[in-house]
């Protein structure tokens, strides 16, 4: 092993990369040497060398076509869901540890893991501070009777049921007991909070952008509002007007309607007023946008 970390640390330095770069490109030669395929899957852009690296134990004379086809496209994640359901392991202990090293040395925090074992379960670790394992312990306790062995799974579950329901009442409105809409201004930015609750639920909480693949971001994090035809010539808060987007895509199609060579995105507005505009307003989405982010 430590003869493996030397090669690849040599060899990093050599090819000006990262240690895990070198160690990917050498897991797949190897794989490569063994498994021709591979080559043309990786010049196709069909797998990438974190997925090499991912499936390289696993692939055998008699699976490699199969698992390498089932693997072409995916992620990072959706390889490891695919390797946890072909071949699962068994759950592992809970336990809670400390990271405190020697007097006088650092020891750096490890990163967050999510890692699948089989189909719907998951192994995860992260580091805490000693008020939250604090808290932890006084919800074992508490939860004793419903859970005696004092497996923190089912009281994160529990945390985290009441917590994201919180986040989406306070972000989407979604509320069980929905009060009657008051009415908005027309010249009014707000949107209602009955339109926040119909386009989180029709979008799934998800970004909507569609790329010209027909391809959709799903992106829910740092989620935003997004007026499909913009508040300012005209668009308003309605349902069928407002889509949930990712802060990127959301930026890149104010890029692409209010972009610095674009007048309200290359179309004509009425100077009646800017909720009045032509007929064909919105031919400006035939011209080749900006690159996506």
């Amino acid at each position: 092993m430590a003869r493996t970390k030397t090669v690849t640390s040599r060899r990093a330095q050599t090819l000006a990369l990262s240690e895990s770069e070198a160690y990917d490109r050498m897991k797949a030669a190897k794989v490569a040497w063994r498994y021709p395929d591979v080559l043309g899957m990786l010049a196709a852009g069909d797998v990438t060398l974190t997925t090499i690296r991912l499936l390289a134990p696993h692939l055998t004379a008699s699976n490699h076509r199969e698992l390498l086809a089932a693997a072409a496209g995916k992620g990072k994640r959706q390889v490891q869901e695919l390797l946890a359901e072909r071949f699962p392991e068994p759950d592992v202990p809970w336990g809670i540890r400390s990271l405190t090293g020697p007097m006088g040395t650092f020891t750096p925090s490890p990163a967050p893991l999510v890692r699948p074992l089989s189909r719907d379960r998951y192994h995860v670790t992260f580091t805490a501070s000693g008020a939250l394992c604090a808290k932890l312990e006084l919800a074992r306790d508490l939860l004793r009777h419903v859970s005696p062995s004092g497996d923190p799974g089912p009281i994160f579950a529990r945390a985290l049921d009441l917590l994201v329901e919180e986040l989406v009442r306070q972000k989407y409105a979604v509320t069980a007991q929905p009060r009657p809409a008051r009415g908005t201004a027309p010249d009014s930015r707000h949107i209602p909070a009955e339109v926040k609750r119909a386009v989180f639920i029709r979008d799934l909480g998800r970004c909507a952008f569609a790329g010209s693949d027909g391809r959709v971001c799903g992106e829910r994090a740092f989620i935003e509002f997004h007026h499909v035809v913009p508040f300012a010539i005209g668009g308003g808060a309605t349902v069928e007007n407002v889509q949930l987007r990712c802060r990127v895509h959301n930026g890149y199609e104010a890029e692409v309607f209010f972009g610095p060579s674009r007048e309200y995105g290359g179309i004509d507005v009425d100077p009646a007023g800017p909720e009045r505009v032509r007929g064909d307003a919105f031919s400006f989405r035939n011209e080749s946008p900006p690159p996506v982010p």
